[in-house]
Formats: structure tokens, sequence, C-alpha cells
């Protein structure tokens, strides 16, 4: 019956909570909350996670917050992030009195007695936290600098329920780490990262008290952690899974004990570059569960540890090897023979590494999904008709300063794999050089990827996103083949090609419906007419990069911005931004504000429509 209130009179309160729990959004639940005060209520209680950037008063957030929504079990706050809008909480229509302003910004502010107020999150606050959620979970604290053992032994008394920790950037020291060792008997994940207070005395009595649970430990920049620490991990955490550890001090001793000690160990990140092939030996000994294996700027080990990891981790599936000097295709081809189930490689910099290597990747790992080549200078076209000939699973490839790659690789990867959905190719060029009296002259460099690459691509991939940023000799032909053979991509960054025109720009608008972010930066050949043909159409477009396109005019951005209801960034120069629209103030009523704010010399402006997102 029309005026009748057939849902508030017949839904219990639980069953409402149930339904706003299974929303899938958060402008949704935003959306639902606004019906009545009792579905205001019950959309609070459905609140599990919370999202706090930088305010100008923490400790009143906290609890603001804690009055409002009782079922919290998952916080987050990140003083790295800075928002200038305010925000008011409780303000009814005709009173005077509302609930104090949270000025969403992260510098200090001056109090009513003229003395300067910290806008970090204290102890206090931290204390605040544990009394207005006792069922706590999930707590991250990303760089909170004022934050000390006090507020966080505060915390680990009033929150036992604690069972992911993440301290980045927080000074705390080895008591406050102590208590919740003792407290937090669930604690499963710690992330130690930059907490430069922490030494072996703190996270040996943690590892003691909830060593049984612990399953993920992460430390990065604690100069005073040492071998001595992961030694008691390896004795108390007998079920860790991940590891990840950056550190100049640590030696081979510390990661010997953890991987005789830790069997269950599924993921290693190692970052320490006085670590030995001994402990690489030891890892594929003993961690026979290995999945992901992370190695960064290691100077001191060889192929003899890599091939160590071929020969005992079966089950690993993801590898990044970033700067290892010292490894060749020796170690790379024992991973293939061994590591038959990988699905991610990453070579980054280790410049010893050739085309043998990833034919030999080709060749075995047949079910590789995403492949990233970065300034790997002697791989050539061969290692990627390997990889298009055997790896029929490929979904994701990047490439980066590969001067030796060109069209024929991408071809074989187009015929090959199928199901490639994201291409990125960056500065994959040759360098041309004469030399007149002796003299090397640099004169130019070129793209070695074209269009016969791309037109590959389109009839036989359906790409998602592709990022053929200065590849000089894609034209129209190739981003038109792309238009007409993928219907479903969602990101293109086609910057600094300046053979691309309008003709491109009107398939993209009539092939690429879904398409949300475009960079046509640097683009010359692009004017006003080909960005309104790529709007017309491309309706669900939210970003859009036109710095330094001299055929663009302020005319063109006003297009953009009025026909795109979902627009929320627009780069161009200062000098050709438009006032904002009414028109798209009125199809965003959620739109905080319009700002315009110039980016440094270049005379950039960013046009962003800002949204409030203190909590999901």
């Amino acid at each position: 019956m029309r005026g009748h209130d057939w849902i508030n009179t017949c839904l219990p309160d639980e069953l409402i909570v149930e339904i706003f729990r299974h929303l899938d959004s958060k402008s949704t639940r935003d959306a639902c909350s606004l019906v009545c005060h009792r579905w205001l209520d019950l959309e609070r209680l459905s609140r599990t996670t919370l999202r706090i950037g930088a305010t100008g008063n923490p400790d009143l957030s906290v609890k603001l917050l804690a009055r409002r929504f009782h079922n919290v079990k998952a916080i987050h706050i990140d003083e790295r992030l800075s928002i200038s809008i305010p925000v008011q909480f409780g303000r009814r229509r005709g009173s005077d009195h509302s609930v104090p302003t949270l000025k969403l910004h992260s510098e200090k502010g001056v109090s009513e007695d003229g003395h300067f107020e910290s806008n970090s999150l204290s102890d206090a606050g931290l204390s605040a936290l544990g009394d207005g959620f006792p069922r706590l979970e999930k707590l991250s604290l990303i760089w909170c600098s004022t934050v000390s053992s006090l507020g966080l032994m505060s915390l680990a008394y009033k929150c036992s329920f604690l069972m992911s920790l993440d301290l980045q950037g927080c000074y705390v020291g080895d008591r406050g780490l102590a208590a919740v060792g003792k407290c937090c008997k669930q604690l499963e994940d710690l992330n130690l990262r930059f907490c430069e207070g922490v030494t072996d005395t703190g996270l040996v009595e943690l590892a003691q008290g909830c060593g049984k649970s612990l399953k993920s430990l992460g430390v990065a920049a604690c100069a005073k952690i040492t071998h001595i620490s992961l030694e008691a991990v390896s004795s108390y955490c007998k079920s860790l899974e991940t590891l990840s550890l950056d550190s100049e001090c640590m030696h081979n001793g510390g990661i010997l004990s953890v991987a005789r000690g830790c069997p269950s160990l599924k993921v290693l990140r190692l970052q320490c570059i006085n670590v030995t092939d001994d402990a690489l030996i030891a890892v594929g000994t003993h961690c026979l569960s290995l999945e992901l294996l992370a190695l960064n700027s290691f100077q001191r080990f060889t192929d003899k540890g890599l091939r160590a990891i071929g020969n005992g981790c079966k089950k690993l599936k993801n590898l990044s090897l970033s700067d290892c000097y010292f490894l060749s295709d020796k170690g790379l081809e024992a991973i293939a023979t061994g590591c038959r189930e990988l699905t991610h490689l990453e070579v980054n910099g280790c410049h010893n590494i050739g085309t043998i290597g990833l034919e030999a990747i080709g060749r075995s790992c047949l079910r590789l999904t995403e492949l990233a080549l970065l300034y790997c200078q002697r791989i050539g076209n061969h290692a990627l008709l390997e990889i298009g000939k055997g790896c029929k699973f490929l979904q994701a490839l990047h490439l980066v300063d590969c001067s030796s790659i060109g069209d024929d690789a991408i071809c074989s990867i187009a015929r090959g794999c199928r199901n490639l959905k994201k291409l990125h190719i960056r500065r994959c060029y040759e360098t041309i050089s004469c030399l007149p009296n002796h003299a090397c002259m640099f004169l130019d460099h070129l793209c070695l990827v074209g269009d016969e690459a791309l037109i590959a691509i389109g009839q036989g991939c359906s790409l998602q996103h592709l990022n053929v940023s200065g590849c000089h000799l894609i034209g129209d032909a190739g981003i038109i083949a792309i238009a007409r053979g993928c219907p479903v991509l969602s990101y293109l960054d086609v910057s600094v090609l300046q053979n691309l025109g309008d003709m491109a720009m009107a398939e993209l608008g009539e092939g690429c419906p879904l398409l949300k972010e475009i960079v046509l930066s640097h683009c010359r050949q692009i004017t006003d007419v080909g960005l309104a043909h790529l709007v017309k159409n491309c309706t669900m477009l939210e970003s859009c990069h036109v710095v330094y396109c001299p055929g663009i005019t302020a005319a063109g951005v006003a297009t953009v911005v009025s026909s795109c209801a979902n627009i929320k960034k627009v780069l161009v120069e200062k000098w050709k931004s438009p006032p904002p629209p009414q028109c798209v103030v009125e199809k965003l009523p959620k739109v905080c504000g319009w700002k315009c704010a110039p980016n440094g010399r270049l005379g950039l402006t960013l046009f962003h429509l800002l949204k409030l997102n203190c909590w999901d």
C-alpha cells in the first residue's frame, strides 16, 4: 500500500543489519543510512572497519567514532594522509549546538590559550581507542610519531582479541612490544617497519608471549634488531608463514635459524646485503612449502643459492629478483627446471640474466600468468617467442627499458597468449649513435614496438590495461586495432605518441565504452574534436591527463568535465582550467568541493572532486 512503511514494520533490526553488511560499497551504505533515523543507527552497527587520516584532534576523533560505531573490528590510522575539508559530526538542523569539527589536516594547530597542539595520535588517544573498541581485531598505526610504549601497553591490556598490528613508523619501545606479547595471545600479523625504538629485547619477549599464534612478521630499518630476534622467532613461532626482512645488519645466522625452525614458511622477502648463498641453501633445504620469494639488492649470493631454491622449493609460485648482480641464466634455468608451478616472475636490474634464462622459463613454467622484465638489456626477442609458445595463460606483461625486444616478440605474445589482459611497455628503444671524429653523439630514441604489434594484440587479446607511453612508432593504426579488438579496455596510457590523432580517439570512443582512465599528455596531433568523440560514449571516464596537448583548449577540457558524470580528475595546463560546471555539481551531489591546485613550475592544475573516505 502506498505510503505504508512495510520494511520498518515487518523486518527486525537483526535482519536489516545483516542486509547492510552485504552491501558492496560505501556509497550504497551511506545512501541507506539517510533513509531514516532507525536505518542510520542500524547501518552504524553494520560497520566493521574505520579509516582515519591525519586529523586536527585525533584523540577526539577516536572518542567520537567510538560513540557511533560499536561493532568495529578493524581500524586504520594513517597520519601520512592529509585531507583539508572540515567534517562536522552531530550537527542538527535548527540547533546551535554541535559536536566539535574534525579538521582533517596534519599541521599543528593552536589552542585557545595560545599553545601549540599536536595533531598526531597520542598515548591518551590510543588508550581511548582501547576503551572504545575492546573487540578490536586489526589495528594499523601508520607513522603515528607521538605514540609510545605507554599507549601501546594500555591498548594491549584492553584489546586482548587483537590479531593484526601494524606499527609502521611508530617510535614504540620494548615495553610496549612485550605487553602485546603478554596480552594479545591471538596475534597473527605484526609489522615493525621503521620502528627504530625496538630492540632484540622487545621482539624476543613478544615471540615468547604470542609465538604460537604469530604467522606474519615484517621488520625493516630496525638497526637494533639482530639475529638474536630471529633465533627467538625460530624457537617460539613454529607457525610462521610470512617473513619480510630489510636489514643491513642481518647476516646468515638469523635466516638460517628461521629456515630450520619455521618449516611452514610460505612467503619470504629479503633485502639483506650481507646474506650469502648459505642462507638460501638452508631455505631451499628446509622451507619446502615456500610459495613466494623476493630477493632485493643481493650482492653476495650467486646461482648456487638460486639453484638450491629450484631443487627444494617445488611449490614456488612467485619469484622476484631485483638488483641481484651475480645471478645469471644458469640460476633462472634451475628455477625453470625445479619450480614448474611458477605463475609470477619479475626480473629487475639483474644485468647478467639474458635470453637463455627466459627461454627456459617459457619452455618449463607453463602456468605463468604475469611476467615483468625491467631494465633487462640482455633479454632479446627469442625469450618472448618461447614465452608466447609455452605460457598460454599469461595475463600481464611488463616491459621497461628492454632495448632488445621489438615487434616480433610482442606479436608472438599476441598469437600465443590469448588471455593477455594487461600490457605495459615503456622505454623499449635502441640508441642510434654516430662517431664523428671518434666522439659519440646521441641522436635519437626509437621504440621498437609499433603498430604491427598492437594490431596483433587487438586481434588476439582482450586487454583491460594498456600502457605504451613513449613508443614513437605507434600511431592511429595500432590504437584503432586496440579500440576495435579490446572492448573491455579500462586504462590507456598513450602519452608522448607524436603520431596519434583524432581518428584513434573517435575509434576509442566507439569501441571502448568501459574506459575509466586515459593519459594523452604530450600528444600533439589530438585536438578538441577527437576528445569530444572520445567522451561522447566513454561516459564512465574518471581520469583524463591532457598536459601539453596544443590542440586541446579550455573548451575541450570543459567538454570532458561536463560530459563525464563520473569524472574525478583532469590534469591540464593552468591556463586551460575552466570554472567548475554547475551541471557536474548537480550530477554529483556527494561532491564536497572543487579544488584547483597549481603543481609546481609546470603550471599544471589538478581538478579533483573530493570525496570523504574517513571510514568504510
